[in-house]
């Protein structure tokens, strides 16, 4: 399960190199824009693989969860992702202009840290859904038991993002 994820994680940033490197390097956009419409079927191979080992037996293990995770997190951070990477190639290699920088201060880095948290709220909430799906379809709490245990991980990730963006509003960064 985990040489899956791994792969899903490296397909990924391989596909989304190849559809930059198509948009911005050949030029062929229509490629390049079929290659990032792409990215979600990288995730869906992913949980489909993942739903499938459950389902003809496999007792559930911390990667099962990982494998969950790894979609939630793409579905909360993927777009952010992909711009931030377009940006940047863009820059490099077509005379784009340079990405903008995350704020650093008062109540724009507040805003900033706000908006994370609402993308890792987001890949939090998927993933426990994904979990609970999981969890129904397999029908079997004791094959399942171990997935349980990323409830309590979603929820410390999602508290410390929490933390962070309240601190940033509570006591901005200013400037030196």
């Amino acid at each position: 399960m985990v040489s899956l994820i791994l792969a899903g994680e490296i397909g990924f940033w391989v596909v989304l190199a190849a559809a930059l490197a198509a948009r911005y390097l050949l030029r062929w956009r229509r490629a390049g824009t079929a290659l990032l419409v792409a990215l979600p079927l990288i995730d869906l191979l992913v949980l489909a693989a993942t739903v499938r080992d459950l389902r003809h037996g496999t007792v559930a293990d911390w990667t099962h969860g990982l494998a969950a995770s790894y979609v939630g997190f793409s579905v909360g951070y993927g777009h952010y992702l992909v711009a931030w990477a377009d940006a940047r190639f863009a820059h490099r290699f077509a005379g784009g202009p340079p990405p903008v920088r995350p704020p650093k201060y008062g109540s724009a880095r507040a805003a900033h840290e706000w908006r994370i948290f609402a993308r890792t709220l987001v890949s939090a909430a998927v993933t426990v859904a994904l979990i609970a799906g999981m969890t129904a379809l397999v029908g079997d709490t004791a094959r399942t038991a171990a997935l349980t245990q990323w409830y309590r991980s979603m929820a410390w990730v999602t508290g410390i993002s929490l933390v962070v963006a309240a601190s940033y509003t509570v006591f901005p960064k200013r400037p030196r």
